[in-house]
């Protein structure tokens, strides 16, 4: 097994400011509620739907790693 972070991280304080993870959650919520939606669908056959590939774009252009 790994030994993960090491040895040399023990106690990490971290605040997490949970009315802040509640508005990212309802955000999310919100968006997989569109995406799975007729409008959506329409939308993307007309190439005019631009919530969520605009979302993805900006994912692409800006990767975690």
């Amino acid at each position: 097994m790994s030994t993960g972070f090491g040895s040399d991280v023990k106690n990490a304080n971290i605040t997490i400011d949970f009315d802040y993870v509640d508005v990212i959650l309802k955000q999310y919520k919100k968006i997989k509620k569109y995406k799975k939606s007729s409008l959506y669908t329409i939308k993307t056959m007309d190439g005019t739907e631009t919530v969520v590939s605009s979302l993805i774009k900006e994912a692409e252009d800006n990767p975690l790693d």
